[in-house]
Protein backbone atom coordinates (compact mmCIF):
# COMPACT_ATOMS: atom_id res chain seq x y z
CA UNK A 1 0.00 0.00 0.00
CA UNK A 2 1.27 3.31 -0.91
CA UNK A 3 1.07 6.99 0.69
CA UNK A 4 0.07 10.13 -0.65
CA UNK A 5 3.91 10.72 -1.42
CA UNK A 6 5.12 7.39 -2.30
CA UNK A 7 5.24 6.21 -5.95
CA UNK A 8 2.71 3.20 -6.69
CA UNK A 9 4.16 -0.35 -7.20
CA UNK A 10 3.01 -0.63 -10.21
CA UNK A 11 4.34 2.61 -11.54
CA UNK A 12 7.95 1.11 -10.14
CA UNK A 13 10.45 -0.03 -12.86
CA UNK A 14 12.69 -2.81 -12.20
CA UNK A 15 16.44 -2.50 -12.40
CA UNK A 16 18.52 -4.90 -14.34
CA UNK A 17 21.10 -6.36 -13.24
CA UNK A 18 24.73 -5.56 -15.21
CA UNK A 19 25.42 -8.76 -16.58
CA UNK A 20 22.20 -9.02 -18.67
CA UNK A 21 22.67 -5.47 -19.89
CA UNK A 22 25.98 -6.00 -21.59
CA UNK A 23 25.12 -9.38 -23.12
CA UNK A 24 22.23 -7.59 -24.79
CA UNK A 25 24.33 -4.94 -25.45
CA UNK A 26 26.85 -7.27 -27.17
CA UNK A 27 24.32 -8.95 -28.73
CA UNK A 28 23.22 -5.76 -30.32
CA UNK A 29 26.35 -5.13 -31.84
CA UNK A 30 26.73 -8.72 -33.71
CA UNK A 31 23.24 -8.04 -35.49
CA UNK A 32 24.80 -4.62 -36.57
CA UNK A 33 27.86 -5.64 -37.90
CA UNK A 34 25.99 -8.63 -39.58
CA UNK A 35 23.94 -5.98 -41.19
CA UNK A 36 27.03 -3.77 -42.40
CA UNK A 37 28.95 -6.40 -43.63
CA UNK A 38 26.20 -7.91 -45.91
CA UNK A 39 25.61 -4.09 -46.81
CA UNK A 40 29.13 -3.66 -47.64
CA UNK A 41 28.64 -7.46 -49.75
CA UNK A 42 26.40 -6.05 -51.73
CA UNK A 43 27.89 -2.56 -52.92
CA UNK A 44 31.01 -4.37 -53.88
CA UNK A 45 28.93 -6.96 -55.25
CA UNK A 46 27.19 -4.36 -57.44
CA UNK A 47 29.79 -2.66 -58.12
CA UNK A 48 31.56 -5.38 -59.70
CA UNK A 49 28.51 -5.57 -61.49
CA UNK A 50 28.44 -2.13 -62.82
CA UNK A 51 31.86 -2.24 -63.78
CA UNK A 52 32.25 -5.32 -65.81
CA UNK A 53 28.63 -5.12 -67.26
CA UNK A 54 26.32 -2.64 -69.14
CA UNK A 55 24.73 -0.82 -66.14
CA UNK A 56 22.72 2.49 -66.30
CA UNK A 57 23.59 5.57 -68.39
CA UNK A 58 25.60 7.29 -65.32
CA UNK A 59 28.01 4.35 -64.97
CA UNK A 60 28.89 3.85 -68.60
CA UNK A 61 32.49 4.40 -68.83
CA UNK A 62 33.37 5.64 -72.56
CA UNK A 63 35.53 3.71 -74.34
CA UNK A 64 39.74 4.12 -74.65
CA UNK A 65 39.67 5.33 -70.78
CA UNK A 66 42.15 4.08 -68.43
CA UNK A 67 42.14 2.51 -65.48
CA UNK A 68 42.94 5.06 -63.10
CA UNK A 69 40.02 7.08 -64.91
CA UNK A 70 38.11 3.90 -64.72
CA UNK A 71 38.87 3.86 -60.40
CA UNK A 72 38.33 8.16 -60.30
CA UNK A 73 35.20 7.87 -61.68
CA UNK A 74 33.78 5.15 -59.60
CA UNK A 75 35.08 6.34 -56.27
CA UNK A 76 33.56 10.07 -57.02
CA UNK A 77 30.31 8.06 -58.00
CA UNK A 78 29.97 6.49 -55.01
CA UNK A 79 28.61 8.95 -52.44
CA UNK A 80 27.29 11.55 -54.13
CA UNK A 81 23.91 12.92 -55.09
CA UNK A 82 21.53 13.00 -57.81
CA UNK A 83 22.01 16.63 -58.22
CA UNK A 84 25.58 16.33 -57.65
CA UNK A 85 26.01 13.78 -60.28
CA UNK A 86 23.98 15.67 -63.22
CA UNK A 87 26.00 19.01 -61.61
CA UNK A 88 28.94 16.97 -62.47
CA UNK A 89 27.95 15.64 -66.28
CA UNK A 90 26.96 19.73 -66.68
CA UNK A 91 30.34 20.83 -65.67
CA UNK A 92 32.01 18.17 -68.16
CA UNK A 93 29.54 19.04 -70.92
CA UNK A 94 31.06 22.86 -70.64
CA UNK A 95 34.59 21.98 -70.70
CA UNK A 96 33.46 20.11 -73.61
CA UNK A 97 32.39 22.61 -75.58
CA UNK A 98 34.90 25.46 -74.26
CA UNK A 99 37.23 23.26 -76.17
CA UNK A 100 35.37 22.87 -79.10
CA UNK A 101 35.20 26.55 -79.38
CA UNK A 102 38.23 27.68 -78.64
CA UNK A 103 39.82 25.50 -81.51
CA UNK A 104 36.85 27.42 -83.73
CA UNK A 105 37.41 31.00 -83.08
CA UNK A 106 34.47 32.39 -81.06
CA UNK A 107 33.55 32.27 -77.51
CA UNK A 108 29.81 30.04 -77.40
CA UNK A 109 29.61 30.41 -74.07
CA UNK A 110 29.27 34.43 -74.11
CA UNK A 111 26.85 34.26 -76.86
CA UNK A 112 24.40 31.54 -75.04
CA UNK A 113 24.57 33.89 -72.07
CA UNK A 114 23.40 36.87 -73.75
CA UNK A 115 20.69 34.98 -75.96
CA UNK A 116 18.98 33.53 -72.58
CA UNK A 117 19.66 36.91 -70.68
CA UNK A 118 17.66 38.43 -73.67
CA UNK A 119 15.04 35.70 -73.69
CA UNK A 120 14.99 35.73 -69.77
CA UNK A 121 14.13 39.28 -70.00
CA UNK A 122 11.64 39.00 -72.82
CA UNK A 123 9.23 36.31 -70.73
CA UNK A 124 10.02 38.36 -67.86
CA UNK A 125 8.32 41.19 -69.64
CA UNK A 126 5.66 38.90 -71.52
CA UNK A 127 4.35 37.70 -67.61
CA UNK A 128 3.99 40.98 -66.49
CA UNK A 129 2.21 42.78 -69.39
CA UNK A 130 4.87 44.98 -70.63
CA UNK A 131 6.41 46.05 -74.18
CA UNK A 132 9.18 44.22 -75.18
CA UNK A 133 9.18 44.04 -78.62
CA UNK A 134 11.11 46.62 -80.73
CA UNK A 135 9.76 45.70 -84.52
CA UNK A 136 9.41 49.07 -85.88
CA UNK A 137 13.06 49.33 -87.09
CA UNK A 138 12.98 46.45 -88.91
CA UNK A 139 10.28 47.15 -91.01
CA UNK A 140 10.64 48.17 -95.02
CA UNK A 141 7.77 49.80 -96.40
CA UNK A 142 9.61 50.56 -99.57
CA UNK A 143 9.29 46.47 -100.40
CA UNK A 144 5.86 46.22 -98.95
CA UNK A 145 2.89 44.96 -101.07
CA UNK A 146 -0.75 44.75 -101.46
CA UNK A 147 -3.91 42.91 -102.74
CA UNK A 148 -7.24 44.86 -103.31
CA UNK A 149 -10.13 43.16 -103.70
CA UNK A 150 -13.60 44.03 -103.40
CA UNK A 151 -16.56 42.01 -101.22
CA UNK A 152 -19.49 43.88 -102.69
CA UNK A 153 -20.96 47.59 -103.45
CA UNK A 154 -21.37 48.14 -100.33
CA UNK A 155 -19.20 49.56 -97.71
CA UNK A 156 -16.82 47.18 -95.07
CA UNK A 157 -17.35 48.37 -91.51
CA UNK A 158 -15.46 45.81 -89.79
CA UNK A 159 -12.93 43.13 -90.12
CA UNK A 160 -11.59 40.08 -87.81
CA UNK A 161 -8.68 38.04 -88.82
CA UNK A 162 -7.68 34.45 -86.87
CA UNK A 163 -5.41 33.42 -89.68
CA UNK A 164 -5.56 32.15 -91.72
CA UNK A 165 -9.41 33.25 -91.90
CA UNK A 166 -10.50 36.85 -92.41
CA UNK A 167 -14.05 37.94 -91.51
CA UNK A 168 -15.73 40.93 -93.01
CA UNK A 169 -19.04 43.00 -92.46
CA UNK A 170 -20.95 44.88 -94.87
CA UNK A 171 -23.76 47.18 -94.50
CA UNK A 172 -26.27 45.10 -95.92
CA UNK A 173 -26.26 42.81 -93.02
CA UNK A 174 -23.66 40.29 -94.83
CA UNK A 175 -20.75 38.61 -93.25
CA UNK A 176 -18.14 36.88 -95.18
CA UNK A 177 -15.30 34.34 -94.29
CA UNK A 178 -12.61 34.11 -96.36
CA UNK A 179 -9.54 32.25 -96.29
CA UNK A 180 -6.10 34.18 -97.00
CA UNK A 181 -2.49 32.70 -97.81
CA UNK A 182 0.08 32.45 -94.92
CA UNK A 183 2.70 30.88 -96.92
CA UNK A 184 6.40 31.62 -95.92
CA UNK A 185 7.67 35.15 -97.10
CA UNK A 186 6.75 36.98 -99.80
CA UNK A 187 3.51 36.65 -99.39
CA UNK A 188 2.11 36.15 -102.60
CA UNK A 189 0.02 38.79 -103.69
CA UNK A 190 -3.50 36.81 -104.65
CA UNK A 191 -6.75 37.43 -103.95
CA UNK A 192 -8.06 35.94 -100.66
CA UNK A 193 -10.99 32.99 -101.21
CA UNK A 194 -14.51 33.36 -100.39
CA UNK A 195 -15.61 30.62 -98.10
CA UNK A 196 -18.54 31.05 -96.70
CA UNK A 197 -21.38 33.78 -96.88
CA UNK A 198 -24.21 34.86 -94.45
CA UNK A 199 -26.76 37.56 -94.83
CA UNK A 200 -29.64 38.92 -92.63
CA UNK A 201 -33.32 40.13 -93.46
CA UNK A 202 -34.47 43.41 -92.66
CA UNK A 203 -38.15 41.95 -92.69
CA UNK A 204 -37.59 40.41 -89.87
CA UNK A 205 -37.62 42.76 -87.75
CA UNK A 206 -40.53 42.01 -85.33
CA UNK A 207 -39.68 38.18 -85.01
CA UNK A 208 -37.77 37.35 -81.59
CA UNK A 209 -37.17 34.53 -82.75
CA UNK A 210 -34.82 35.27 -86.16
CA UNK A 211 -31.26 33.69 -85.80
CA UNK A 212 -29.99 36.59 -88.01
CA UNK A 213 -28.97 40.35 -87.77
CA UNK A 214 -32.27 42.59 -89.05
CA UNK A 215 -29.97 45.60 -89.16
CA UNK A 216 -26.16 46.33 -90.36
CA UNK A 217 -23.99 44.71 -88.59
CA UNK A 218 -21.34 47.27 -87.01
CA UNK A 219 -18.35 44.90 -85.51
CA UNK A 220 -17.10 41.53 -85.41
CA UNK A 221 -14.33 40.03 -83.47
CA UNK A 222 -12.65 36.13 -83.70
CA UNK A 223 -11.37 34.23 -80.89
CA UNK A 224 -8.31 33.43 -80.66
CA UNK A 225 -9.17 29.57 -80.87
CA UNK A 226 -10.62 30.08 -84.05
CA UNK A 227 -13.84 28.49 -82.68
CA UNK A 228 -16.28 31.56 -82.41
CA UNK A 229 -17.35 34.25 -83.84
CA UNK A 230 -19.29 37.50 -82.34
CA UNK A 231 -21.04 39.79 -84.48
CA UNK A 232 -22.60 42.79 -83.22
CA UNK A 233 -24.85 46.00 -84.66
CA UNK A 234 -27.70 48.46 -84.93
CA UNK A 235 -30.40 45.88 -84.33
CA UNK A 236 -28.96 45.56 -80.63
CA UNK A 237 -28.12 41.93 -81.20
CA UNK A 238 -24.69 40.26 -79.84
CA UNK A 239 -24.83 36.83 -82.05
CA UNK A 240 -22.24 34.19 -81.22
CA UNK A 241 -21.20 32.22 -84.68
CA UNK A 242 -19.79 28.89 -84.78
CA UNK A 243 -16.15 29.44 -86.98
CA UNK A 244 -16.20 26.43 -88.65
CA UNK A 245 -19.67 26.74 -90.95
CA UNK A 246 -21.06 30.55 -89.68
CA UNK A 247 -24.12 28.86 -88.03
CA UNK A 248 -25.44 31.05 -84.91
CA UNK A 249 -25.23 29.53 -81.63
CA UNK A 250 -26.19 32.23 -79.53
CA UNK A 251 -28.28 35.61 -79.13
CA UNK A 252 -27.54 37.88 -76.72
CA UNK A 253 -30.45 40.88 -76.47
CA UNK A 254 -28.92 42.61 -73.30
CA UNK A 255 -28.02 45.47 -74.72
CA UNK A 256 -30.26 48.52 -74.90
CA UNK A 257 -28.80 50.23 -78.03
CA UNK A 258 -26.63 49.09 -80.92
CA UNK A 259 -23.18 47.06 -80.22
CA UNK A 260 -20.35 49.21 -81.34
CA UNK A 261 -17.55 47.16 -80.39
CA UNK A 262 -16.61 43.87 -79.29
CA UNK A 263 -12.73 42.72 -78.05
CA UNK A 264 -11.72 39.03 -76.64
CA UNK A 265 -9.47 38.48 -73.87
CA UNK A 266 -6.32 37.38 -75.21
CA UNK A 267 -5.81 33.80 -75.22
CA UNK A 268 -9.92 33.32 -73.56
CA UNK A 269 -13.20 32.87 -75.35
CA UNK A 270 -13.61 36.13 -72.67
CA UNK A 271 -15.63 38.45 -74.56
CA UNK A 272 -16.37 42.57 -74.05
CA UNK A 273 -18.85 44.57 -75.88
CA UNK A 274 -19.72 47.99 -75.65
CA UNK A 275 -22.55 50.14 -76.60
CA UNK A 276 -24.48 52.75 -77.57
CA UNK A 277 -26.32 52.49 -74.22
CA UNK A 278 -23.45 53.79 -72.36
CA UNK A 279 -22.20 49.90 -71.08
CA UNK A 280 -20.20 47.55 -71.47
CA UNK A 281 -20.83 43.70 -70.89
CA UNK A 282 -18.76 41.00 -70.52
CA UNK A 283 -19.61 37.53 -71.61
CA UNK A 284 -18.26 33.56 -71.20
CA UNK A 285 -18.20 32.16 -74.76
CA UNK A 286 -17.29 28.51 -72.66
CA UNK A 287 -20.44 28.31 -71.47
CA UNK A 288 -22.48 30.64 -73.69
CA UNK A 289 -23.39 32.93 -70.65
CA UNK A 290 -23.86 36.44 -69.61
CA UNK A 291 -21.24 37.77 -66.66
CA UNK A 292 -21.21 41.49 -65.78
CA UNK A 293 -21.87 44.86 -66.80
CA UNK A 294 -19.72 47.66 -66.61
CA UNK A 295 -21.42 51.23 -65.86
CA UNK A 296 -19.58 54.57 -65.92
CA UNK A 297 -19.55 56.51 -69.10
CA UNK A 298 -21.79 59.43 -69.64
CA UNK A 299 -22.06 58.94 -73.75
CA UNK A 300 -22.06 56.12 -75.84
CA UNK A 301 -19.14 53.95 -75.57
CA UNK A 302 -17.84 54.07 -79.39
CA UNK A 303 -14.47 51.25 -78.83
CA UNK A 304 -13.40 48.80 -76.81
CA UNK A 305 -9.69 46.62 -76.69
CA UNK A 306 -8.48 44.49 -74.38
CA UNK A 307 -5.10 41.89 -73.85
CA UNK A 308 -4.53 39.32 -71.83
CA UNK A 309 -5.24 40.56 -68.07
CA UNK A 310 -8.70 40.71 -67.02
CA UNK A 311 -9.20 44.12 -68.07
CA UNK A 312 -10.53 46.50 -70.77
CA UNK A 313 -10.07 49.62 -72.09
CA UNK A 314 -13.12 51.76 -73.53
CA UNK A 315 -13.68 55.38 -74.82
CA UNK A 316 -16.57 57.23 -74.51
CA UNK A 317 -17.24 59.70 -77.49
CA UNK A 318 -18.20 62.78 -76.46
CA UNK A 319 -17.82 62.17 -72.89
CA UNK A 320 -14.58 62.34 -73.68
CA UNK A 321 -12.73 59.75 -71.51
CA UNK A 322 -11.03 56.32 -71.43
CA UNK A 323 -11.64 54.17 -68.88
CA UNK A 324 -9.78 51.34 -68.04
CA UNK A 325 -11.68 48.11 -66.05
CA UNK A 326 -10.18 46.19 -63.56
CA UNK A 327 -13.10 43.17 -63.85
CA UNK A 328 -11.36 41.16 -60.80
CA UNK A 329 -10.95 44.37 -58.60
CA UNK A 330 -14.77 45.85 -59.69
CA UNK A 331 -12.59 49.19 -60.48
CA UNK A 332 -11.87 51.52 -62.87
CA UNK A 333 -9.15 54.38 -63.73
CA UNK A 334 -10.69 57.16 -65.76
CA UNK A 335 -8.10 59.32 -67.82
CA UNK A 336 -9.58 62.43 -69.56
CA UNK A 337 -9.11 64.11 -72.93
CA UNK A 338 -10.30 67.36 -74.30
CA UNK A 339 -7.27 69.43 -74.67
CA UNK A 340 -6.18 71.17 -78.05
CA UNK A 341 -3.82 69.75 -80.37
CA UNK A 342 -1.67 72.92 -81.50
CA UNK A 343 -0.78 72.39 -84.97
CA UNK A 344 2.91 71.64 -85.94
CA UNK A 345 5.09 74.77 -87.34
CA UNK A 346 5.35 74.60 -91.24
CA UNK A 347 7.46 76.08 -93.59
CA UNK A 348 4.60 78.33 -94.95
CA UNK A 349 2.01 79.59 -92.38
CA UNK A 350 -0.58 80.95 -94.99
CA UNK A 351 -2.53 78.83 -97.86
CA UNK A 352 -3.24 80.46 -100.95
CA UNK A 353 -6.73 80.09 -102.01
CA UNK A 354 -8.28 82.00 -105.40
CA UNK A 355 -5.37 84.55 -104.74
CA UNK A 356 -5.81 85.62 -101.03
CA UNK A 357 -3.76 84.30 -98.17
CA UNK A 358 -5.51 82.48 -95.54
CA UNK A 359 -3.98 81.81 -91.96
CA UNK A 360 -4.56 77.93 -90.48
CA UNK A 361 -5.93 77.54 -87.29
CA UNK A 362 -3.69 77.29 -84.32
CA UNK A 363 -5.04 74.65 -82.82
CA UNK A 364 -8.14 72.03 -82.84
CA UNK A 365 -10.23 71.40 -79.66
CA UNK A 366 -11.03 67.34 -79.32
CA UNK A 367 -14.47 67.12 -79.25
CA UNK A 368 -14.76 63.09 -79.29
CA UNK A 369 -12.55 60.10 -78.57
CA UNK A 370 -13.62 57.35 -81.27
CA UNK A 371 -10.92 55.14 -80.88
CA UNK A 372 -8.57 52.75 -78.77
CA UNK A 373 -5.73 50.16 -78.96
CA UNK A 374 -3.53 48.57 -76.43
CA UNK A 375 0.52 48.76 -76.72
CA UNK A 376 0.93 46.73 -73.19
CA UNK A 377 -1.22 46.77 -70.24
CA UNK A 378 0.00 49.14 -68.84
CA UNK A 379 0.24 51.49 -72.29
CA UNK A 380 -2.45 52.20 -74.79
CA UNK A 381 -3.18 55.02 -77.28
CA UNK A 382 -6.72 56.46 -78.49
CA UNK A 383 -7.33 58.83 -81.62
CA UNK A 384 -9.51 61.79 -81.59
CA UNK A 385 -11.82 63.82 -83.43
CA UNK A 386 -8.95 66.61 -83.86
CA UNK A 387 -6.94 64.12 -85.70
CA UNK A 388 -4.75 63.40 -82.84
CA UNK A 389 -2.85 60.15 -82.16
CA UNK A 390 -2.55 60.68 -77.56
CA UNK A 391 -0.37 58.33 -75.43
CA UNK A 392 -1.64 57.43 -72.06
CA UNK A 393 0.10 55.17 -68.97
CA UNK A 394 -1.54 53.76 -66.00
CA UNK A 395 0.59 56.19 -63.79
CA UNK A 396 -0.43 59.42 -65.56
CA UNK A 397 -3.71 61.29 -65.76
CA UNK A 398 -2.96 63.07 -69.01
CA UNK A 399 -1.52 62.39 -71.99
CA UNK A 400 1.88 61.10 -71.97
CA UNK A 401 2.48 61.95 -75.34
CA UNK A 402 -0.08 63.53 -78.60
CA UNK A 403 0.87 63.80 -82.40
CA UNK A 404 -1.58 66.32 -83.26
CA UNK A 405 -2.93 66.33 -86.95
CA UNK A 406 -1.88 63.28 -87.51
CA UNK A 407 -3.15 62.45 -91.01
CA UNK A 408 -2.92 66.04 -92.26
CA UNK A 409 -5.97 68.27 -93.07
CA UNK A 410 -8.44 68.66 -95.29
CA UNK A 411 -8.18 71.64 -97.85
CA UNK A 412 -11.09 74.41 -96.86
CA UNK A 413 -14.77 74.00 -99.63
CA UNK A 414 -14.31 76.25 -102.14
CA UNK A 415 -16.90 79.40 -102.37
CA UNK A 416 -19.07 78.01 -105.36
CA UNK A 417 -19.25 74.20 -103.33
CA UNK A 418 -20.68 76.35 -100.17
CA UNK A 419 -22.43 78.90 -101.91
CA UNK A 420 -25.73 78.53 -103.65
CA UNK A 421 -25.34 81.87 -105.45
CA UNK A 422 -24.28 82.05 -109.12
CA UNK A 423 -21.39 84.78 -108.14
CA UNK A 424 -20.79 83.56 -104.78
CA UNK A 425 -18.24 85.71 -102.63
CA UNK A 426 -14.57 84.80 -102.87
CA UNK A 427 -14.64 85.03 -99.29
CA UNK A 428 -13.01 81.34 -98.02
CA UNK A 429 -16.84 79.95 -96.09
CA UNK A 430 -13.79 77.82 -93.80
CA UNK A 431 -10.58 76.90 -92.77
CA UNK A 432 -8.91 73.20 -93.47
CA UNK A 433 -10.09 71.00 -91.11
CA UNK A 434 -8.09 67.68 -89.24
CA UNK A 435 -8.89 64.35 -90.54
CA UNK A 436 -10.70 62.03 -87.68
CA UNK A 437 -8.78 59.20 -86.80
CA UNK A 438 -11.40 56.55 -87.74
CA UNK A 439 -8.97 53.33 -87.36
CA UNK A 440 -6.34 52.18 -85.04
CA UNK A 441 -4.36 49.01 -84.32
CA UNK A 442 -1.17 47.68 -83.07
CA UNK A 443 0.81 44.48 -82.56
CA UNK A 444 0.63 43.28 -78.80
CA UNK A 445 3.47 44.07 -76.82
CA UNK A 446 5.00 45.91 -79.50
CA UNK A 447 6.17 49.22 -80.11
CA UNK A 448 4.26 49.43 -83.56
CA UNK A 449 1.10 51.02 -83.91
CA UNK A 450 -0.89 51.76 -87.61
CA UNK A 451 -3.59 54.53 -87.86
CA UNK A 452 -6.07 54.99 -90.74
CA UNK A 453 -8.74 57.97 -91.74
CA UNK A 454 -10.79 59.19 -94.11
CA UNK A 455 -7.55 60.36 -96.72
CA UNK A 456 -7.07 56.39 -97.59
CA UNK A 457 -3.37 56.19 -96.03
CA UNK A 458 -2.55 53.66 -93.34
CA UNK A 459 0.42 55.22 -91.18
CA UNK A 460 2.80 53.44 -89.60
CA UNK A 461 4.18 54.98 -85.97
CA UNK A 462 6.36 53.45 -83.39
CA UNK A 463 7.04 54.01 -79.86
CA UNK A 464 9.94 55.11 -78.18
CA UNK A 465 11.89 53.38 -76.48
CA UNK A 466 11.32 55.40 -73.28
CA UNK A 467 7.60 54.48 -74.06
CA UNK A 468 7.41 58.60 -73.58
CA UNK A 469 7.18 59.70 -77.57
CA UNK A 470 5.09 58.60 -81.12
CA UNK A 471 7.35 58.70 -83.87
CA UNK A 472 6.22 58.60 -87.33
CA UNK A 473 7.61 55.65 -89.35
CA UNK A 474 6.02 56.15 -92.65
CA UNK A 475 2.83 55.14 -94.52
CA UNK A 476 2.29 51.61 -95.54
CA UNK A 477 2.36 51.55 -99.63
CA UNK A 478 4.33 53.97 -100.10
CA UNK A 479 8.13 54.31 -100.42
CA UNK A 480 9.07 57.89 -98.92
CA UNK A 481 7.57 59.58 -95.44
CA UNK A 482 6.25 62.59 -96.10
CA UNK A 483 8.36 65.79 -95.81
CA UNK A 484 5.86 68.13 -95.73
CA UNK A 485 1.90 68.09 -95.19
CA UNK A 486 -0.82 69.90 -92.61
CA UNK A 487 -1.99 72.31 -95.70
CA UNK A 488 0.84 73.05 -96.98
CA UNK A 489 0.27 74.76 -100.74
CA UNK A 490 2.91 72.61 -102.29
CA UNK A 491 0.49 69.35 -101.20
CA UNK A 492 -2.68 71.02 -102.24
CA UNK A 493 -3.39 70.64 -106.45
CA UNK A 494 -5.69 74.19 -108.09
CA UNK A 495 -7.63 71.42 -109.62
CA UNK A 496 -9.89 70.07 -107.09
CA UNK A 497 -8.40 70.87 -103.80
CA UNK A 498 -6.92 67.16 -103.07
CA UNK A 499 -3.41 66.45 -102.10
CA UNK A 500 -1.10 64.70 -104.50
CA UNK A 501 -0.29 62.33 -102.03
CA UNK A 502 -4.29 60.99 -102.11
CA UNK A 503 -3.48 59.87 -105.48
CA UNK A 504 -1.63 56.77 -104.51
CA UNK A 505 -4.02 55.81 -101.53
CA UNK A 506 -4.17 52.32 -100.77
CA UNK A 507 -8.53 52.94 -99.96
CA UNK A 508 -10.56 55.17 -101.97
CA UNK A 509 -12.35 56.91 -99.55
CA UNK A 510 -12.80 56.19 -95.16
CA UNK A 511 -10.89 53.25 -93.96
CA UNK A 512 -13.16 51.96 -91.27
CA UNK A 513 -11.02 49.26 -89.28
CA UNK A 514 -7.41 47.76 -89.78
CA UNK A 515 -6.60 44.10 -88.10
CA UNK A 516 -3.00 42.83 -87.86
CA UNK A 517 -1.58 39.06 -87.75
CA UNK A 518 1.63 37.98 -87.37
CA UNK A 519 3.21 35.41 -89.46
CA UNK A 520 6.53 33.78 -89.10
CA UNK A 521 8.39 32.80 -85.65
CA UNK A 522 8.96 34.83 -82.99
Amino acid sequence: MSSFSTTPASQKKRKRDDTSAAQSSAKKKKVTLKRADSKLTSRKTARDESISGSGSEDNEIPLGANDNEVLSSVSESEDETGAERRLRLAERYLENIKGETETVGFDAEEIDRDLIAERLKEDAAATKGRLYRHIASDLDLSTSSRTLFRADTQSTTSVAVCPPYAYTLLRKKKKKKKKATTKSPPLARRRPIKLLYSRGNKNETQNPKYQHHTAPILTVAASSDGKYVATGGVDKRLIIWSAADLKPLRIFTQHRDAVTSLAFRRGTNQLYSSSKDRTIKTWSLDELGYMETLFGHQDEVVDIAALSLERCVSVGARDRTARLWKVVEESQLVFRGGGTSEKRKMNIKETMVNGEATSLKASYSEGSIDRVAMIDEETFITGSDNGSISLWSLHKKKPVFTVPVAHGLDPALKPEEASAEVVPSPKVPGEPQPRWITALATVPYSDLILSGSWDGQARVWRISEDKKRIEEVGVLGHAHVEAERNGNVDDLEANDGRRKEDQGTIVRGIINDIEIFERGDR
